[in-house]
């Protein structure tokens, strides 16, 4: 079948999620098993590889959908809020995948090695392609070093290098590269999304971020959204949201207490967005994720 070759995929991700779950001990590399059907999930995709090895996934950005099955990979180039749900997954098929964390700096680094490093426009932030045949070999053994702690420090950092190398050089290189462009359109989008995260409950200025990505603000709205595929605005919101969503399953605190932490004036506004991103108002939402109810599944 097309997909054998996944095989040796599919058996180190079972073999390491019973051996550690989700984290692993290697740094960014995470795991999912899934028996059933999950969703509506929401999470912030961070710079990473997410590889389905069997079942099937869909994440929604804005109002665009990335559905990846076996074989299919996801590339997330910057931190963006998703929403998404596990549709392929049985008990006698579970859904397997992991996301393993892209790093800026080793990409710069190895864009050295490339003759053409030209910049390109901005492509959105999420993008499915096929997994190529030549990558399962080393994303195994980076996951076979889970059975090794002490080479990890020494052994995963060239096989991350020689994993991120193959990347550069395959249909998924133009978007890789801007991240690792300090003057591409995607870099500079990225210095403000760290802005708004660092301060996502303060009000949001246009202009102030616009000057931070290097942009005139009508330029930087629409390169914004060619990204990500929401405005300023509503990026913060779901960001604020998401937060909101981790304050209640950690603490259970006031509903409108929570809403004016995270930069809301009215707590009636707050609960009707709320309800509108989850489905519930926060009460109630918050009572059922404290019962394991919404499981975050990164990849």
């Amino acid at each position: 079948m097309e997909t054998d070759y996944l095989t040796p995929l599919k058996e180190q991700i079972a073999r390491q999620w019973q051996a550690h779950g989700r984290e692993t001990p290697v740094d960014g590399l995470l795991l999912t098993s899934v028996t059933a059907p999950a969703g509506p999930i929401h999470a912030v995709y961070r710079p990473s590889l997410c590889v389905v090895a069997q079942g099937a996934k869909t994440s929604m950005l804005g109002d665009r959908a990335y559905r990846y099955d076996a074989g299919k990979c996801l590339i997330a180039s910057m931190e963006v809020p998703i929403r998404a749900e596990i549709t392929g997954a049985t008990s006698e098929r579970p859904y397997l995948a992991f996301s393993l964390a892209l790093d800026p700096a080793l990409i710069s680094d190895l864009l050295l090695g490339l003759e053409n490093k030209d910049d390109i426009q901005a492509s959105p932030a999420l993008g499915v392609y096929a997994l190529a045949p030549d990558l399962v070999d080393p994303l195994c053994r980076l996951m076979a070093l889970c059975d090794k702690p002490r080479d990890i420090t020494v052994i995963a950092p060239l096989v991350r290098r020689e994993i991120t190398w193959l990347l550069l050089n395959g249909p998924m290189g133009p978007t890789l590269r801007q991240i690792g462009l300090a003057g591409s359109h995607m870099a500079r989008i990225a210095r403000a999304i760290a802005c708004i995260r660092e301060s996502f409950t303060d009000q949001l200025n246009v202009r102030r971020l616009a000057d931070v990505a290097g942009m005139s603000p009508a330029t930087f709205h629409r390169h914004f959204k060619a990204v990500t595929a929401m405005t300023p605005v509503q990026y913060q919101k779901q960001l604020r949201l998401q937060e909101a969503r981790r304050l209640l399953l950690s603490d259970g605190a006031d509903v409108a207490r929570i809403g004016y932490a995270i930069g809301y004036e009215s707590p009636s506004q707050f609960s009707r967005e709320y309800r509108r991103l989850f489905g519930a108002p926060p009460g109630r939402d918050g009572q059922e994720i404290r019962k394991g109810l919404a499981p975050q599944i990164e990849a």
